[in-house]
């Protein structure tokens, strides 16, 4: 582009953050939002940082880069088959950061560990978005202890033939739910069709005891509503909101409160009171510009609630601890129901523990 700068500077948080060809177009221009330049980034999550930090503080985080910006049709790796994706992943610390960039040390569901970046303040976002990140992805705990969640995270995920409307609707039933069993949530948006629920928890569980929290709750909303439902498999799911319990596992995460998404017009996944929720129609009202605007007025909510509980849907899951089937990438668990697509399964390859049985006709 002809006279595009080379660079500028953000400031942010009392730091002067450099921002390498800052003319360069992230979003292209939409119906309801202008073009997004990587200067735009920057600057939103300067403006929003103060406000991201009380969701994002002292967590080890990931960052999902977009290092040419994002449109349709461009792809995300999720894994070594993925070289010529569009995205990916950053779990280990860039090398060259910045010295104030801090990290905190993680460890894989393999044990192998890394040095992740942490955010401990909002300068950091706005350095992450010169390296090209929309997305952040922090972890459920804090990075002084990395073994214990202090968050469930409940995510409503809408399968085929449901929408937002309908993850909202799950999304008030499991507030209510959580708040028979004495706990406080808070939503937000995904920023794309479904709704997260974040439970602050005290730090005293392992990430296996959250996760059989989570399941435990998904199966009573499932009791209470016939839209829920959490079936591992795609083919069981049907027309209903899924909740995918499994995020709740270690390296595991859900994009953070103010990160932008790969979406057309620069969605953001936003927090809303539950009033807000449920008068929302169109989650991409919240994007780059509006929630920009939002948090300057002042009219965003807080992260609140003490930490509670967990107790109370440990109870549930110890009434019926049916144990469900864990992500391809972890160790095979305890309990864990054969790793096969249903339609796919032959039950007499399979013992009742759910392992399977060499012999002829199982190669």
């Amino acid at each position: 582009m002809a006279g595009s700068r080379k660079e500028a500077y953000v400031e942010a948080g009392g730091r002067e953050v450099r921002i390498s060809s800052p003319d360069r177009v992230i979003y292209e221009a939409t119906g309801r939002t202008p073009e997004v330049t990587k200067l735009d980034v920057a600057e939103y999550f300067a403006a929003v940082g103060e406000a991201m930090q009380e969701w994002v503080h002292e967590r080890p985080t990931a960052l999902e880069r977009w290092p040419d910006g994002w449109r349709e049709g461009m792809k995300l790796a999720t894994g070594p088959q993925d070289k010529d994706a569009d995205g990916f992943y950053q779990k280990r610390i860039p090398k060259g950061a910045p010295d104030w960039v801090e990290t905190a040390r993680i460890a894989f569901p393999s044990r192998r560990t890394a040095d992740e970046v942490c955010l401990t303040e909002s300068a950091t976002a706005v350095w992450a978005a010169q390296m090209g990140t929309l997305t952040f992805h922090p972890w459920p705990c804090r990075r002084a202890d990395t073994d214990h969640p202090d968050e469930l995270r409940i995510d409503l995920d809408p399968q085929p033939g449901t929408d937002f409307r309908d993850a909202v609707r799950v999304a008030l039933l499991a507030r209510d739910v959580l708040r028979e069993l004495g706990l406080d949530a808070m939503p937000k948006t995904s920023g794309n069709r479904g709704v997260h629920v974040f439970v602050p928890i005290r730090p005293e569980w392992t990430f296996e005891e959250v996760r059989h929290a989570a399941l435990a709750f998904g199966r009573e909303l499932e009791k209470r509503d016939d839209g829920v439902t959490t079936a591992w498999w795609k083919e069981e799911r049907g027309e209903r909101i899924f909740v995918d319990f499994n995020q709740n596992n270690r390296d595991r995460t859900i994009a953070s409160a103010y990160s932008l998404r790969p979406l057309p017009g620069a969605p953001v996944s936003t927090p809303v009171t539950w009033d807000e929720l449920a008068a929302i129609e169109d989650p991409r009202t919240f994007n780059i510009v509006t929630v920009r605007e939002r948090v300057a007025r002042g009219g965003h909510p807080s992260y609140a609630g003490g930490q509670g509980d967990l107790s109370p849907l440990l109870q549930l899951w110890e009434a019926d601890p049916r144990e469900a089937n864990w992500p391809p990438d972890y160790p095979k668990m305890p309990g864990e129901p054969p790793r096969v697509q249903p339609s796919k399964k032959v039950a007499e390859h399979w013992d009742e523990q759910g392992n399977r049985i060499e012999g002829p006709g199982t190669h």
